[in-house]
């Protein structure tokens, strides 16, 4: 497993980039949903979000293509990401080039559902500094 995971609750959790072959391992460990955050061709050396869909296909996860230009997240992304927690099997991993982008969507969408100090506190004990800019934001279009 190249990709390190932090799980922010128990039916949540995001990581950087992942690899097909790493599906195998996030089955094994009970992960059940995967949400790539990540457009396809943001770098060169990235895996096709169609052979990550395969792989987690293979390994009986759901999987949820979900791509945010970094920074870039929308209301209809965070809007979207709320509605893939709600529905898809938990516990979901999302992921994106480093995993920020993903927990600023959780973020995002947890936004009224927990309090911003949880929601810090949460990302903190993961390793994420979330901007506090972006959990304040009246139109989370940026």
């Amino acid at each position: 497993m190249t990709a390190q995971i932090h799980r922010l609750t128990p039916t949540f959790g995001v990581a950087p980039q992942l690899d097909a072959g790493d599906i195998a391992t996030l089955a094994a460990q009970g992960w059940r949903s995967l949400v790539c955050n990540r457009p396809d061709g943001e770098a060169a050396d990235q895996p096709a979000s169609a052979e990550l869909a395969q792989a987690a296909a293979a390994h009986g996860l759901a999987w949820h293509y979900l791509p945010v230009v970094s920074g870039q997240w929308h209301d209809a992304d965070i809007t979207a990401f709320a509605e893939a927690l709600r529905t898809l099997p938990a516990p979901v991993l999302a992921f994106c080039r480093s995993g920020t982008r993903s927990i600023h969507l959780w973020a995002l969408a947890m936004a009224g559902t927990l309090d911003d100090d949880s929601i810090q506190g949460i990302a903190a004990d993961a390793g994420y500094v979330l901007n506090p800019a972006v959990l304040h934001r009246a139109d989370a279009s940026s």
